[in-house]
């Protein structure tokens, strides 16, 4: 099976049981960037809960405009991941390509107080996401690397339960100060900068430096080769491995299960909505006030906060692919709802309790099975090149749908992205079918001595 492999090779160790499990999944690592990601979603997601109302509202930016915004906020951190990837990869030290990634971002979010135009916004958020991109490979690395292969779906679901924490927490801090303060946006900016700081400061002073692998045992290739330097006196130096090349990081695509995850990530990416969209459709659907549109991401975070871990546990079990188009067809139900459901009171929980169970279903699985794929000296830039794929396509969509919306209305627009989204999740099911068993030779009769 492309997305997970539930059968254990010759000479593999056997499942740990519950307590081992347990205790791997909540390695030091995975914990403290955790906590990390806990903070920085916070102050992010302050900002993320007030943009769309700040920018469409505040500033009179049209559907496209912001659809335009939107794409090249998520866009920007994608081109850059690559980067973060291979350079984490190349050093050799995950966490200090993570902590400039995450010192950008901190340093961006005063530069909101200062910026009062398009222009000015677009370039801190630039900057932002930046940050947000050279951050997250080595990132998602640092947690496959100490965390045993067998539980990788658990430790990545502990990890987004973590940060989801955040993003729950986050829109609650913008909606409380905004409800109190003065100068609302800028309070909101100012907070958001000095929570920020506070996070990069956890991850200097608690995440470990070790980039080893939890567990030894056959490579998913050969080890790279090494360099032997020897000293003036001719005695011989420690070895030390080849560097990453980038031709190294090309030649990933190569390897087909990881081609397979990767376009499948494309094709999902394409017809995924933009949050900030599904938010303010359901704002315009339901007529929820103004006031209270930052806290309509607190719906999506709460489930997604819930179900991350049992989530990624049951794809360890059952398997990756099974879970992960599982949720698509959940969003798919929220397209569907906030198309053709009735008024009904229930309808704005319903439609963000799916898209919570979407990302709960998908967001750690996909980098728990592409880090299965991928060896361990290559893993930040594998898990670059899918996250790349799928956020460059994510922001096609955003600008496809601000266009389609401006065009056609929001009915049509998301009609279409719910009908693409049905076919390419027809296609993934079909690219990320389990691999036919092969057939056993047949034995030699030895009854029979001639040809027939």
């Amino acid at each position: 099976m492309y997305l997970a492999d539930r059968s254990a090779p010759a000479g593999a160790k056997p499942a740990p049981d519950r307590g081992s499990v347990r205790a791997a999944a909540f390695a030091p690592t995975v914990l403290a960037l955790g906590t990390v990601s806990l903070i920085t979603d916070i102050s992010s997601e302050m900002v993320t809960a007030v943009l769309p109302l700040y920018l469409i509202a505040g500033l009179g930016l049209s559907p496209l405009g912001f659809g335009a915004l939107d794409g090249v906020y998520n866009g920007v951190s994608a081109l850059v991941q690559l980067t973060g990837g291979h350079l984490a990869d190349r050093v050799r030290n995950h966490k200090l390509v993570a902590g400039l990634g995450y010192g950008l971002s901190a340093l961006c979010k005063p530069l909101l107080l200062f910026a009062h135009s398009l222009g000015a916004i677009s370039v801190v958020l630039t900057l932002e996401r930046t940050g947000k991109g050279l951050r997250t490979a080595p990132r998602d690395a640092l947690i496959s690397l100490s965390t045993p292969p067998e539980l990788q779906g658990r430790a990545f679901g502990v990890h987004r339960a973590m940060d989801t924490t955040g993003a729950l927490l986050g829109p609650l801090a913008a909606f409380l100060i905004l409800s109190v303060a003065v100068d609302g946006y800028d309070a909101v900016f100012g907070v958001s900068a000095c929570v920020a700081a506070l996070g990069v400061v956890v991850l200097v002073l608690f995440v470990p430096s070790g980039d080893g692998d939890p567990r030894p045992g056959p490579r998913t290739r050969p080890p790279r080769p090494t360099r032997q330097r020897t000293s003036d006196d001719g005695a011989a130096a420690a070895e030390r491995p080849a560097p990453v090349r980038l031709r190294d990081a090309l030649g990933l695509l190569r390897l087909p299960r990881l081609r397979n995850l990767a376009v499948c990530a494309v094709l999902l990416g394409l017809t995924t909505v933009s949050d900030a969209f599904v938010y303010l459709i359901l704002q315009r659907r339901t007529g929820i006030g103004d006031q209270w549109f930052p806290l309509l991401p607190l719906g999506t975070a709460a489930v997604f906060l819930l179900l991350a871990v049992p989530a990624g546990a049951l794809a360890d079990r059952i398997g990756r692919r099974t879970v992960f188009l599982t949720g698509h067809a959940l969003l798919l139900a929220g397209y569907a709802l906030l198309l053709w459901a009735p008024d009904l009171p229930a309808l704005p929980y319903l439609v963000l309790a799916l898209h919570g169970m979407f990302y709960a279903a998908t967001d750690g699985v996909l980098p728990a099975a592409v880090a299965a794929t991928v060896p361990a000296e290559l893993r930040a830039t594998g898990l670059a090149l899918v996250g790349t794929g799928q956020a460059l396509a994510r922001f096609g969509c955003s600008l496809a749908f601000g266009a389609a919306w401006t065009l056609w209305g929001t009915g049509p627009a998301l009609a279409a992205a719910a009908a693409g989204l049905l076919c390419c999740a027809a296609v993934a099911g079909f690219v990320l079918r389990p691999a036919a068993p092969a057939l056993p030779l047949p034995l030699p009769d030895p009854n029979r001595t001639g040809s027939p």
